[in-house]
Parts: structure tokens; sequence; C-alpha cells
């Protein structure tokens, strides 16, 4: 069982900067990828960046490069801490943003599918003002 935990949500002007951590708390599992994933009111949730775990480096979706970056600040036997950076925040990435962990190998090295990650976190919420 993997338990994670977002936070560092909340509202800002645009050109901004919030900076979100979560927290993957496991028992006897080992935690391959991390994701970061948001959803807007009316949308589908979307996939923001995706990180490797052991030095596997992280994908980012085209909306967000060069803004946001993604970063393992804690990694041991029994807690990962991955945060996310946001700056130049744009009203557009205004959306409830989920972090998701996943101990099973991702179909591809890349960007992962919000269908690639089974534990996921509660949310924190992003508003971003114009």
């Amino acid at each position: 069982q993997v338990q994670v935990v977002e936070s560092g949500g909340g509202s800002v002007q645009a050109g901004g900067s919030l900076r979100l951590s979560c927290s993957a708390s496991r028992f006897g599992y080992i935690v391959n990828a991390m994701g970061w994933f948001r959803q807007a009111p009316g949308k589908e949730r979307e996939a923001v960046a995706t990180t490797y775990m052991r030095g596997g480096g992280s994908f980012y979706a085209d909306s967000v490069k060069g803004r946001f970056t993604a970063s393992v600040s804690q990694e041991n036997a029994k807690n990962t801490t991955l945060n996310l950076q946001m700056n130049s925040l744009e009203p557009e990435d205004t959306a409830m943003y989920y972090c998701a962990a996943e101990s099973r190998t991702l179909p591809i090295h890349g960007l992962g599918a919000p269908i690639d990650f089974t534990y996921w976190g509660q949310g924190t919420q992003v508003t971003v003002s114009s």
C-alpha cells in the first residue's frame, strides 16, 4: 500500500510562483514513478509531469515546459517526497492538482497518463488570477 498526500496549493496572481509537495509513504512497495496531474472544472484530468525514481528523469506536458520543475527531495525505503515548482503561472494553470504514485513499470518511459497510476492523493487547489 502507498499513501499519497499533497500540500502547497493556494492562490496567486498571474506571473507568480507556487511550490507543491507530495509525500508517498509506502509499506513494502517500491515506488517507480510519481506524477503530477491537474483537472479544471469541466475538463478531463491531464498529465503535468512524470518523475522516475532513482535518477530516471522527469517529463513534462508541453503547456508547462520551461515553467514547471519537478524534483525529488527525499527518497528512502519508506518515503518519497516529490516537489513541483511552478513559475510564471497563468490563469490557465488554475485547477485541482493531484499527485500519484506507481510501483509497477509504466508502459513508456515518458509522460504518464492517469490510467498508468494506482495510488492517488486527494488533490490541492491552485488558483491563478489575472
